[in-house]
């Protein structure tokens, strides 16, 4: 490339940008995004119903399988920066097939995406890194899980390899349980997603979520977070793929970021680099706070959901330049994002049934909602042949509000959610309860 097309490919210009998706994370995305004054226009592709109330937005449909028409149209578009929110695109490796077409993405390539797309590539990766995180055995047959599962002082974690949208992780309190959910993955409950399976020893600690932004060598932190992945109240049910969060936690002192820092983030981002892996986008760390320190549990390639939802609206207007600069590989290393004296709690409201079978196309109504530090981020929503809102998925709708103290970010998120009414409706009543303070009540002789 030659140094006046590369001077013309790192200009700021930054109008149009698209964003790939249809969920919550991505509506949050381009609400934080539209902040900025030099976007004039924002795609969503596909988007749901509730993007149009996103400014300066516009869902668009395209086929990302037909790369000829694809590019073709967003060249047509002008586009200057991608995003691209799922992790399922990212594993194909589309952002690999959008940057050969010279666009600015925001998102790895497939090679980069294995971290979430391949629990045992992820597990050795950090073997071979150092970095602190769970015991593990690759198992590929059921014969071969049982040799270890009974073998095992206590009951192993079973994760199925591949994506299965955040439900491929089991946490037995048998060994029972342990094996049934491992006969369960190789019979095909995920499909190929389960042709090899993770099992893990059982680690014990509170829950945290961390986001690096990087571009291939350099990263800026956002705040951290945590979520609820379980169905039910005291954190009791199966796996989802996340019921709530908020941010940022009061779990994670600044000792535990420096270790953080020191012990995962950086050795990540290193071995990345020697393994030639360019990691333009989102590098997500799910860390266990573990009596002898921080383990690493997961790593996801793109923004967590519902964690991005909660932590968008504490981004202000120069969000979408770090994510262009990431894009364009050209972070400084000393930027700062501004953080307002705010916290933010989210709380996600569920289709009947979800995280099994659930049935949709139930109209939403919406009473009197206070918007002021307030969102709702659409996720699982369509319009119906009225314009109406109607539920069309799992998780239909992300709750977001910001305050100066947990308790009343959560009193003004449950105070809408009540406003918010649909066939099924279900969300649960103690998110944040690890930040909530109870309030005394006063008893009298």
């Amino acid at each position: 490339m030659s140094i006046n097309s590369f001077n013309k490919k790192n200009s700021s210009k930054l109008q149009n940008i698209l964003i790939i998706g249809n969920g919550g994370r991505e509506n949050s995305l381009a609400w934080a995004i539209q902040k900025n004054e030099l976007v004039k226009k924002i795609y969503l592709l596909p988007g749901n119903a509730g993007s149009k109330k996103i400014n300066k937005s516009e869902r668009i449909s395209l086929d990302l399988n037909n790369i000829k028409a694809l590019t073709s149209k967003l060249k047509y578009l002008n586009i200057d920066l991608i995003v691209i929110g799922p992790e399922t695109p990212l594993a194909e490796g589309l952002g690999d097939v959008l940057r050969k077409n010279n666009f600015d993405v925001f998102g790895p390539g497939a090679d980069g995406a294995k971290l979430e797309s391949s629990k045992s590539w992820a597990k050795e990766f950090m073997k071979e890194a150092n970095i602190p995180t769970a015991n593990f055995w690759k198992v590929e047959s059921l014969k071969e899980a049982k040799e270890i599962i009974f073998r095992s002082p206590n009951p192993l974690v079973v994760k199925a390899d591949g994506l299965a949208s955040g439900k491929g992780v089991f946490i037995p309190e048998s060994k029972e349980e342990s094996l049934n959910a491992t006969e369960e993955i190789f019979k095909g409950k995920f499909g190929t997603a389960g042709a090899i399976v993770v099992l893990e020893e059982k680690i014990e600690g509170p829950e945290v979520s961390v986001f690096a932004l990087c571009d291939g060598k350099k990263y800026v932190l956002l705040p951290t977070a945590q979520d609820h992945k379980r169905l039910n109240e005291n954190d009791e049910g199966p796996n989802t793929g996340g019921m709530g969060a908020y941010s940022p936690t009061p779990l994670m002192t600044k000792i535990h970021l420096e270790s953080i820092t020191k012990e995962i983030i950086e050795p990540t981002i290193n071995s990345l680099l020697r393994k030639n892996i360019d990691y333009k986008g989102v590098l997500y760390f799910g860390l266990m706070i573990t009596k002898s320190g921080p383990k690493v549990i997961e790593y996801n390639c793109r923004f967590g959901d519902p964690e991005c939802q909660t932590i968008m609206p504490l981004m202000d207007k120069d969000f979408v330049i770090l994510l262009q600069k990431c894009a364009k590989g050209n972070l400084v290393g000393n930027e700062k994002i501004r953080i307002p004296n705010k916290v933010s709690g989210c709380v996600i409201a569920t289709s009947k049934g979800y995280p099994h079978n659930y049935e949709k196309g139930f109209p939403i109504t919406y009473g009197n909602i206070d918007f002021e530090d307030c969102q709702i981020f659409d996720s699982g929503t369509s319009l119906n042949s009225d314009s109406e809102f109607i539920t069309n998925g799992g998780r239909v709708l992300s709750i977001v509000c910001q305050g100066k103290d947990f308790n009343k970010v959560f009193e003004k998120a449950y105070k809408n959610l009540k406003e918010i009414s649909f066939e099924g409706i279900n969300y649960r009543k103690d998110i944040g309860h690890q930040v909530r303070i109870k309030k005394m009540v006063k008893r009298s002789n």
